[in-house]
């Protein structure tokens, strides 16, 4: 069974295998030395997104095919981690980039986005009515300091200070190295999520001026939860990167992360909506209009004896 992540997205994750479409549809080819080559068919009309990982070949006919169903392809790193291209169709639905993008537009509602995140993080009702975002960055990193406090403590290596130096790589503890490795793993997942229900990675509410800016915003969400903890767990490992991109491919399937990333987004961008995705066999692009909204595009609006 797939992964449902929503009604109308599902994720499914390839790697070591040739994607080739035949007579019958399009198929994964996966060859062993102990079964030879064996072939699989995937439900392209039911897959929203497909993550190809590090050994995967894909001919232009099953993209093509992915494409007409209206499947986003991802380009990722092993176990579905990383992100380093997406293929985004061109049937994929605006929802969600348009409500991110008025979001994103609009002081006050990205603010209240913001606020949102904060108190996903930290607890509902830990941020007091009106408390500006100037100081919601003061108690997430109060916050933060405490969490670094408390592991250290529980896995008694004294005082840590977070770092992140990419001239001075080498001379940096276990910890800090691990937790560098997890979060990149991290901001991989997200922004393949990102990229499959058609949103901005870069219109981010907490972080701006980046083109990960929503990436950082969403991975913020878990880093306590997941990749924290795990750095904590490497304190006294002699290769502590590795070992975190091990144990966060491991730990992933368990954290169900994909669905849990695709469930937020749409929360934190409509918090009290019910969103009805258009079926892109049935409508192809609409037109703005600022007084009666999208109307269907495909129409001749000219009226008798105008120019």
């Amino acid at each position: 069974m797939l992964p449902r992540v929503a009604d109308s997205l599902s994720f499914l994750y390839l790697d070591v295998v040739r994607i080739v479409q035949d007579d019958t549809g399009v198929c994964a080819e996966v060859t062993s030395p102990q079964r030879g080559t064996e072939t699989v068919y995937l439900p392209t009309a039911a897959i929203s997104c497909v993550l190809l990982g590090p050994g995967t070949s894909i001919t232009a006919r099953a993209l093509a095919t992915f494409a007409r169903h209206g499947t986003t392809v991802v380009i990722a790193g092993s176990g579905g981690v990383r992100c380093y291209a997406g293929a985004v169709p061109e049937s994929l639905s605006t929802t969600w980039l348009e409500r991110q993008a008025r979001a994103w537009a609009d002081d006050e509602r990205r603010a209240s986005v913001a606020t949102a995140m904060y108190e996903q993080r930290f607890g509902a009702g830990t941020v007091p009515h009106g408390t500006g975002i100037e100081k919601l960055r003061g108690m997430e990193g109060q916050r933060v300091k405490a969490h670094y406090r408390l592991l250290a403590q529980q896995y008694r290596i004294g005082r840590f200070r977070r770092a992140y130096d990419p001239a001075s790589w080498d001379t940096q503890d276990p910890v800090n190295l691990a937790l560098s490795a997890a979060n990149t793993c991290l901001y991989g997942i997200v922004h393949a999520a990102i990229v499959a229900l058609g949103c901005s990675p870069a219109l981010g509410f907490v972080h701006s001026g980046n083109q990960q800016a929503f990436v950082y915003d969403i991975a913020d969400l878990f880093k306590a939860e997941l990749t924290i903890p795990l750095a904590f767990s490497l304190h006294s490992s002699a290769t502590p990167e590795q070992d975190a991109r091990r144990g966060f491919r491991e730990g992933l399937r368990l954290f169900r992360l994909l669905p849990r990333i695709v469930t937020d987004v749409q929360r934190l961008l409509a918090p009290d909506a019910e969103i009805d995705l258009p079926d892109p066999t049935q409508r192809m692009v609409d037109l703005w209009d600022p007084i009666s909204g999208a109307i269907p595009g495909g129409v001749n609006y000219s009226t008798e004896g105008g120019s």
